[in-house]
């Protein structure tokens, strides 16, 4: 009797499958990106920057949301910037490095310093979701001189007296890794989605079944949310955000780029009452309020967010 051996997918196999479901998300909404990869740093990483539409350059840095490809709605409304999803380094494509809490802030500035050289971009707006939006501020506060404008879309860990997401919470945890395999497959993926404040617009096609897909390609194809764990895990004590992470109210007073949030109020993610407060310390802060937008609130409200974000990097 003989006894058949399954092998595991090969990791060609699983990019080609992931790659697959990311271009059908492009399609959806008409697009054409390119891609390219830029290795920065030292010991040097891998990073993936999608690149969509043309005019003045503005980095996207991604939340847990998903990779580059999750702004596509938003992209289809930009065509008029040139826009750099950048993989943050585990997602995606792009390589993994390791986080340290008390570290974060530089290593996160450095990274998409060395990200605009590699392109040749002197001087971009920019634009992070979620712990993107650490990503954004983190670059204008460490190296001014290369950022215009700061946009950041839906709440994040910017400051300490914002609780970590129940979601956060969980990765974060032992049943992390329980919660890492439950999401490969689309009906765990639809409710994290869900659970982010989009059921409306799940059940409405706002958020089309393409988009699902793709994330839940994400999640079972490549090692991104595996490493997201490990940089949450770095990331969150047991009493909060370690120190590191979150800015002082110096750190944020110190950011004199105009600063634009756009914070839906289906976000579960601090408050309004927590973004007013911050948006008060930045020299050049402002907070506009989209009333019933969830977390990743372009996916809700995509004329709307392109509305605001082109009238305020014009500006």
């Amino acid at each position: 009797m003989t006894t058949a051996t399954i092998s595991a997918p090969s990791e060609d196999a699983r990019i080609a499958r992931y790659r697959q479901a990311e271009r059908a998300l492009w399609e959806h909404y008409g697009l054409e990106p390119a891609e390219r990869f830029v290795e920065v740093g030292s010991p040097p990483v891998r990073i993936r920057v999608v690149e969509v539409g043309s005019g003045p350059p503005v980095l996207f840095a991604h939340g847990t949301a998903g990779n580059g490809p999750a702004f596509a709605a938003l992209m289809k409304e930009l065509a008029d910037y040139r826009c750099l999803l950048m993989d943050r380094p585990g997602w995606g494509l792009s390589s993994a490095i390791q986080y340290s809490a008390d570290t974060f802030g530089p290593v996160v500035a450095d990274l998409q310093r060395d990200v605009l050289d590699a392109l040749g971009v002197e001087h971009a707006d920019v634009v992070g979701h979620s712990i993107g939006g650490v990503f954004a501020l983190r670059l204008a506060l460490h190296h001014p001189a290369r950022v215009g404008h700061v946009v950041l879309l839906g709440a994040g860990p910017m400051v300490q007296e914002v609780n970590a997401p129940t979601l956060i919470r969980l990765i974060a945890s032992p049943l992390g890794a329980v919660m890492l395999r439950l999401i490969r497959r689309r009906g765990p993926t639809t409710s994290m989605v869900r659970g982010s404040g989009h059921g409306a617009s799940v059940d409405d096609g706002r958020i089309p079944d393409v988009f699902i897909e793709w994330r839940t390609a994400v999640n079972r194809e490549t090692a991104s949310m595996r490493h997201e764990r490990a940089m949450v895990r770095a990331l969150v004590g047991r009493r909060g955000w370690r120190p590191g992470l979150t800015f002082s109210d110096a750190e944020l007073a110190a950011i004199a780029q105009p600063t634009l949030m756009l914070y839906g109020t289906a976000d579960s993610v601090g408050s309004p009452s927590i973004w007013r407060r911050v948006m008060d310390v930045l020299p050049k802060g402002r907070l506009s309020i989209v009333e019933g937008a969830g977390h990743m609130l372009w996916l809700d409200e995509p004329s709307r967010v392109a509305m605001e974000m082109r009238a305020f990097l014009a500006g």
